[in-house]
């Protein structure tokens, strides 16, 4: 027996038949016009908006119209195309309206409760809350192009050709979209996305729906069956979220760029010329090296994505070996820096004749008089220091090596508030940040934001390792909940996930707060690295 389900073969001179009995005023043809065309309709208006009910919405309103106006369509035998063009003008304007999200709730219709028992129930048909959100959240995700097929193919009980007839699509082509849209879609979903769109399809109630929304058919327009529901939340967030880690990367970049340049103002003969030169290249290019290897294993990981657990794996190791590594370049950079110092100025004493390069001058260093609790409220130090020139420590330092009570930057700086290539405070800003709140390129710390980041809580661009939660728009690892294109956690990309990420107004403050903060640590390294070059950067080569 054929099942009363399956949508009938399209066959155009049907179409006109149909047309020409429906402009005589026979119900019955156009009952059978919606009951053949009502899950492409219902699919592509899906498609578009996000929305089931709105969806069916849309496509009720597709053919109410259709019937008003069947009298202006002069080729019959393209009614399927003139409903889609009539359809598509519905959602263009929908879109326009920025009516997008995934609805839920459900309501009975009254006019269609005779034939209720020969379906499944109204609650049965309303897919619970959270599937509709996960459905749509991963079908969001795939471009429209490869969405349609695929969401008309599961609706069509898996036909290829029924597909490809209703998008005027070659059969190979369909199939080839179809399998980019499902290699798009994340494996863990998969199924659930073909049960979910399966059990969604359209039934008779819908074709009752429809005729009882006709004019001129039944006095009393039916009411189909809607699902009302909440927008999505967490969109500003996620987007104040990236502005964070992207400003707070970049400042990290110019903590590198800016140390680079002081250091090669304050360099006085070839030798330490060279030495900067191999700083600048190890450093700043080691760094960029390493942000285009994570990048190009979060393009690897979307191109082979049954190889993407082994692939963030990789990605983690890379991020905790340039995390141990740039500290250590710096200690020992640093080092080299201070022994060719010294080295240098006993072999070239006339490369270091003008007073603003003796050893102790007040144009290399200036330490305030003025202490709090006998510590200096201001010292820094503009020159290269000798070897056994100790660390820079007040209230407020700054130079190669700075340890402050309130603020430091430098190469290396300590404090709790604290910038520069590698920084470890409460707050950080770096290279390499370290701290209880971690902003930079790599940020480490309870709460860590940046290109890349490790902590409880950890946002990024590239990649984020947290322990609680972890959200980026590459990889992302949690032990609890995680957001992100390639995702491992108890909870991935779902309800609960967003959840317990965010409160979205109370962690959109904070990351505001977070940028304009990071934002004001950059300015007393500009004034830094200018004041470096005014004292020391005008002097004679050799």
């Amino acid at each position: 027996m054929s099942n009363p389900e399956s949508t009938p073969e399209i066959d155009t001179n049907n179409d006109a038949e149909l047309v020409a009995a429906c402009l005589d005023g026979d119900r019955d043809a156009f009952a059978r016009i919606v009951e053949r065309y009502q899950r492409l309709l219902c699919s592509l208006a899906y498609s578009a908006t996000g929305s089931m009910s709105t969806g069916e919405d849309i496509a009720q309103e597709t053919f109410v119209e259709a019937w008003r106006k069947l009298h202006s369509l002069r080729e019959p035998e393209k009614l399927r195309p003139w409903l889609c063009g009539i359809l598509r003008h519905k959602t263009g304007r929908l879109r326009r309206r920025d009516i997008k999200e995934p609805v839920f709730q459900a309501e009975t219709i009254d006019a269609a409760a005779e034939v209720a028992g020969q379906e499944e129930p109204a609650t049965n048909l309303a897919m619970r809350k959270e599937e509709q959100a996960i459905l749509w959240s991963e079908l969001e995700r795939v471009p429209e192009i490869y969405r349609e097929p695929l969401i008309l193919y599961y609706r069509e009980h898996g036909s290829v050709e029924h597909v490809a007839a209703a998008l005027d699509l070659s059969e190979d082509a369909v199939k080839q979209r179809l399998a980019r849209g499902r290699r798009i879609l994340q494996e863990r979903v998969l199924a659930f996305v073909e049960s979910a769109l399966t059990r969604s399809t359209p039934g008779r109630i819908f074709t009752l729906g429809v005729l009882a929304a006709l004019p001129a058919i039944l006095p009393a327009p039916a009411k189909a069956a809607a699902i009302g529901g909440v927008t999505a939340q967490g969109a500003a967030l996620a987007k104040t979220t990236g502005l964070t880690a992207i400003i707070s990367s970049l400042i990290g970049v110019a903590n590198v760029v800016l140390s680079l340049r002081a250091a090669h103002d304050q360099s006085r003969t070839p030798r330490e010329r060279r030495a900067v030169a191999k700083g600048i290249l190890f450093s700043f290019g080691g760094s960029l090296v390493f942000l285009a290897a994570v990048f190009g294993l979060r393009a690897a990981a979307f191109r082979w994505w049954e190889q993407r657990a082994v692939l963030l794996i990789v990605c983690q190791a890379l991020v905790m070996g340039f995390v141990v590594a740039l500290p250590v370049f710096v200690i020992r950079m640093q080092g080299h820096f201070r022994r060719i110092r010294s080295q240098e100025r006993e072999r070239h004493p006339e490369c270091f004749h003008d007073s603003r390069d003796h050893a102790g001058s007040t144009a290399g260093e200036y330490l305030s008089k003025a202490r709090l609790f006998g510590v200096p409220l201001l010292h820094v130090r503009f020159s290269l220091p000798d070897e056994n020139a100790p660390p820079l420590f007040a209230w407020i330092a700054a130079g190669d090596r700075a340890y402050g009570l309130v603020f430091a930057w430098g190469t290396w700086a300590v404090a709790p508030i604290s910038a520069g290539v590698v920084s470890i405070g409460l707050f950080s800003v770096g290279a390499v940040s370290i701290g209880v709140i971690g902003l930079g390129t790599v940020g480490v710390g309870l709460l860590a934001v940046g290109c890349i980041s490790i902590g409880v809580k950890a946002s990024a661009w590239l990649s984020a390792l947290g322990w609680e939660t972890a959200r980026s728009n590459g990889f992302a690892l949690a032990r609890t909940a995680a957001e992100a294109p390639v995702a491992f956690a108890q909870n991935v990309n779902d309800p609960v996930a967003r959840q317990l990420l965010a409160n979205p107004h109370a962690e959109q403050t904070q990351m505001i707060f977070f940028a304009v903060l990071a934002l004001l640590t950059f300015v007393p390294l500009v004034y830094y690295a200018q004041a470096v070059r005014k004292r020391l950067g005008r002097t004679r080569r050799n």
